[in-house]
């Protein structure tokens, strides 16, 4: 009788499957545990509020209904003390409990996410843009920020083909060392900033093409802030591949970064350095001079 295989791992957050991706998904729950930990020491810090933010951060696109104790284990809360968020954040109506035994995330949530989307002078002024280059490149286009060790998607154009394993939408993260967007806003930070990112990161190897040293990321980064646009190959996941410049605000600091995703096979890169890279460095000229 033949053994049985082992079960299929679910899909993280970044969309992908594999021990190297669960690793990365054990000490990312690991990190926010530690962090909640660290300052808990605090007496102005609520744990409580924390503890709240990181279960409402447990849940995901593939995950969109959890139990506590999945919930605990994605983010290393104790169970109890989840039970206790999930319990307050259904009372506000930001959580609803599903057939008794799991959660989800309800419409009232999204106005946690409006109140910044509004408030953003770029973001408002983005959709046109990204539209309008979308339309003439016929390609998906995206505008992200920094937040943390992440992008963080604030505008899609709304022709976006998916193109990747997952359907990313405004509010997906991605790890910035192997993105495009990422590596466009990691080039521009200040030395400082730069160089304690570049000694706390866990430098996951998403695909056999990711680059995991910290070396030749930092010598990478430099080539980016140099060139001044970043092109990423196939290292988020193979058959992607895209191409990023950075949005300078009127100060002349970089504010977000944006970006055209293409499957691999169907564009080269130097096709994507002839025919995407000049109506992107339109763009973001045009959103530098809208983002106020």
């Amino acid at each position: 009788m033949p053994p049985k295989r082992p079960p299929a791992e679910p899909p993280l957050k970044n969309g992908f499957s594999g021990s190297r991706n669960r690793t990365a998904a054990k000490l990312a729950a690991t990190t926010v545990a530690d962090e909640i930990q660290a300052l808990s020491g605090d007496p102005n810090f609520m744990t409580s509020l924390a503890r709240g933010l990181a279960v409402i951060r447990g849940f995901s696109q593939q995950r969109r209904k959890m139990s506590i104790a999945q919930l605990s284990l994605r983010t290393g809360i104790p169970r109890a003390a989840v039970r206790r968020c999930l319990y307050t954040l259904a009372k506000l109506g930001y959580v609803g409990a599903e057939d008794g035994g799991t959660f989800a995330l309800r419409p009232q949530i999204l106005s946690l996410g409006h109140a910044y989307l509004s408030s953003v002078p770029l973001v408002m002024a983005a959709q046109p843009v990204l539209d309008q280059v979308s339309a003439s490149t016929h390609e998906s286009c995206s505008l992200a920020i920094m937040d943390g060790d992440e992008i963080l998607y604030v505008a899609r154009s709304s022709s976006s083909k998916r193109i990747m394993s997952i359907d990313l939408g405004v509010g997906s993260r991605l790890a910035a060392h192997c993105t495009s967007m990422g590596r466009v806003l990691l080039a521009n930070l200040p030395a400082d900033e730069l160089g304690a990112y570049v000694r706390r990161v866990k430098l996951a190897p998403y695909t056999n093409r990711t680059i995991v040293s910290k070396e030749k990321l930092a010598e990478t980064l430099a080539g980016v802030r140099d060139a001044g646009y970043a092109i990423v190959d196939q290292e988020l996941e193979i058959g992607l591949r895209s191409i990023a410049v950075p949005v300078k605000d009127y100060r002349a600091r970089v504010a977000a970064a944006i970006n055209i995703s293409v499957q691999a096979p169907r564009v080269s890169i130097a096709e994507m350095e002839k025919s995407f890279l000049p109506p992107l460095r339109q763009a973001a000229e045009e959103l530098g001079m809208l983002s106020g």
